[in-house]
Order: C-alpha cells, then sequence, then structure tokens
C-alpha cells in the first residue's frame, strides 16, 4: 500500500507539523473545557406558562367556579395548548398552561394576556388584581434560597424588606432570572367583627365592609379654579395603620356615632397569616433565586455571594440575612471529583 493514497501519511511524513496540531488541539480542548455549562440535570425548556389569581375570603368553591372557570374556557381557545391544571385553595387560584415544543412561548404569553383581558368583564367585580401570568420552566428550581430572620422585627416588616428591598436587587444581578418572596406576606389591618355586638346594633356585615372600602379609597381630588388660577387638590384617602382605623364612623345609632372600634378588634397583621417559613426552627421569609435561562449556574452564585455583605448593609441591623440551601454545592463536589481520585458524594465512587 502506498502511502499516498492512505489519510495518515501526511502526518507520517511531517512529524513536526502533526506534533503541533496535536498540541494545539489539546489545548484548545483545555481551554474549552472551562467553558462547558454546569447544571444537575439538562437544560429543558418546556413553553409553559403559569396564571395566577386571588380573592381575598373566598372559598375554594368559589374560587374554582367564579374565576378558574372563566379563565379556563378564554384558555381552552388558544392554540397549541396541550395540558391545563388548575388548583384552587382558600382565596387564591393557579392555572398551569403547557404547549407544543415548537410554539414560541412570547407568542403564547401575549395570547394567554388576551384571554385574561377577555375573560375580565366574567370574573368577580370585587376581584382585588387582574390575575398575573408568567413564563415557567417546570424542570427548572431555584439555584439559591435565602433566609431572612429577626428576633424582635414583626414579620410584616421582614417580609416587605425581602419584597421590596433585597429581592429588586438581586433580580438586578447578571444571571439572575426572578427572585420570589416565600413564608410571609404583605403588612395588612385586620378587622374581627364581634357579630353579637353588631346585631344588637342592627348593623350588617355588608354596612362595615362598604365603610372600610369608602375609607381606604384612592380617587382624584379635582381641582379648584377661578379666572386667574387653578389649583389641585391632593389629599391622602387612604390609611394603613389599625389606629386610624378604629375611630372610623360606620354607622348612626340613637343620635351617636357607631365606630368600628365599639363593634370590632382592629389589629396590624398580614394579609395571609396562614403562610409561615421556618430556618433552623426560627421564623423566617425565604428568598428563592432563579436564574436566566442558559445563564451559567455556578457564574450566576459566584455573583450574588459577594453582594451579600452589600445587602446585609442595605437593610435593618436587626435583620440576619443568611443562605439557607446553595445547590451549587453538589456542582461543585462533583466538578473538584473530575480532577482527584476520591469519590464524589452524588456520585460515588469513581
Amino acid at each position: 500500500m502506498h502511502l499516498t493514497s492512505n489519510f495518515s501519511a501526511p502526518f507520517i511524513r511531517r512529524p513536526v507539523a502533526t506534533s503541533l496540531i496535536t498540541i494545539a488541539i489539546f489545548l484548545s480542548g483545555v481551554v474549552a473545557f472551562n467553558f462547558l455549562p454546569v447544571a444537575p440535570l439538562p437544560q429543558v425548556d418546556f413553553p409553559t406558562i403559569s396564571i395566577g389569581a386571588g380573592l381575598p375570603g373566598a372559598s375554594p368553591e368559589t374560587m374554582a367556579s367564579a374565576v378558574a372557570t372563566p379563565l379556563e374556557r378564554q384558555f381552552g381557545r388558544i392554540a397549541g395548548v396541550t395540558q391545563m391544571t388548575s388548583s384552587s385553595g382558600l382565596g387564591n387560584t393557579g392555572i398551569v398552561l403547557q404547549f407544543d415544543l415548537n410554539r414560541d412561548v412570547n407568542a403564547a404569553a401575549r395570547d394567554v394576556e388576551a384571554a385574561i383581558n377577555a375573560a375580565r368583564s366574567q370574573l368577580p367585580a370585587d376581584l382585588p388584581f387582574q390575575p398575573t401570568y408568567r413564563k415557567v420552566n417546570p424542570a427548572d428550581s431555584p439555584i439559591l434560597l435565602l433566609s431572612l430572620t429577626s428576633e424582635n422585627v414583626p414579620p410584616a416588616e421582614i417580609y416587605d424588606a425581602a419584597d421590596s428591598v433585597l429581592a429588586q436587587k438581586l433580580a438586578q444581578i447578571s444571571g439572575v432570572g426572578q427572585v420570589f418572596v416565600w413564608g410571609s406576606s404583605r403588612p395588612a389591618v385586620r378587622v374581627e367583627v364581634n357579630p353579637t355586638q353588631l346585631n344588637s346594633y342592627g348593623v350588617s356585615l355588608e354596612t362595615v365592609r362598604k365603610a372600610l372600602q369608602s375609607a381606604n379609597s384612592n380617587l382624584a381630588k379635582g381641582s379648584v379654579s377661578n379666572d386667574k388660577k387653578t389649583v389641585n387638590v391632593a389629599d391622602t384617602d387612604q390609611i394603613f395603620k389599625a389606629y386610624e382605623y378604629q375611630p372610623l364612623i360606620i354607622a348612626g345609632h340613637a343620635g351617636s356615632a357607631l365606630r368600628l372600634q365599639d363593634v370590632a378588634r382592629v389589629v396590624d397583621s398580614l394579609e395571609d397569616t396562614r403562610n409561615l417559613g421556618l430556618a433552623g426552627g426560627q421564623r423566617s421569609v425565604i428568598l428563592a433565586v432563579f436564574r436566566q435561562p442558559g445563564a451559567n449556574m455556578i457564574a450566576t452564585v459566584d455573583r450574588i455571594l459577594p453582594m451579600l455583605p452589600m445587602l446585609r448593609a442595605s437593610i435593618s441591623p436587626s435583620l440576619h440575612l443568611n443562605v439557607l440551601i446553595d445547590r451549587t454545592t453538589t456542582i461543585r463536589s462533583c466538578w473538584l471529583f473530575l480532577w482527584s481520585s476520591r469519590s464524589c458524594e452524588m456520585c460515588g465512587p469513581r
């Protein structure tokens, strides 16, 4: 066999060039190895959209019939929906739509928004907020969980600091997709009406509700004008603390005003008192950090951890911010395993 007809012939005739090419390929592989994405599971992006709606005080049956059903009727008309699941609880409803793999999730999100607007007239009139939606990946999970605890700060204030300060700053870090706050809820004033006292005054619960609604409205005030100038009227209609609600007049009775404090207990509390987060046995607010699609998990966490001192300085010293769960720990262990002969906790012996 002639060397000219063999693929290996040029490399045999030029051993120096062959050695240089081999070294170049090896060095390119070493450099490219450091840029390989690292994740515990393969990246699979399913076109999935999650929709949520809330109606405080509504039973699961009411949420299913009055909120979930009109939305499902509109979502069923969207092209490309392969699966629709919904769950209703006390005061909230969640619907998950999964689309064909070839369906563009951005176009699907526009269809979902149009369906929500079309169903708005069929939803309860007292629904406090428009149903919200977000694009999700069911194969994804938080890359980092942070806990915010305190020995002397109320849970409502802890949640407010996490939601309004920490979550906003974390979302600005490169590679971070979304930040969710779990374990508590926003501050709220709770009114616990005594039905026996209310009945003795001949006042209904609907009267109390209307009085609270009118006292907490935020409406346009208009303006006052004459031939020379116009003055805008500005005032604060909303009240946010329990002591401001207590003297509220809800009805007249026998020539005297019936105030809210006469028939109810008014306290500063939370929107949802059944939402609880624990870290190390202590009540805590949890910040769940999700990465952007395609972002490197280790690089994203490495950008977050050095920011923790700055985040701690932006909140009260009475609040303690700590890392609860770091999903990159096992990934880093397996990464080190590639360079040693020791066994890995996750992968077993080499």
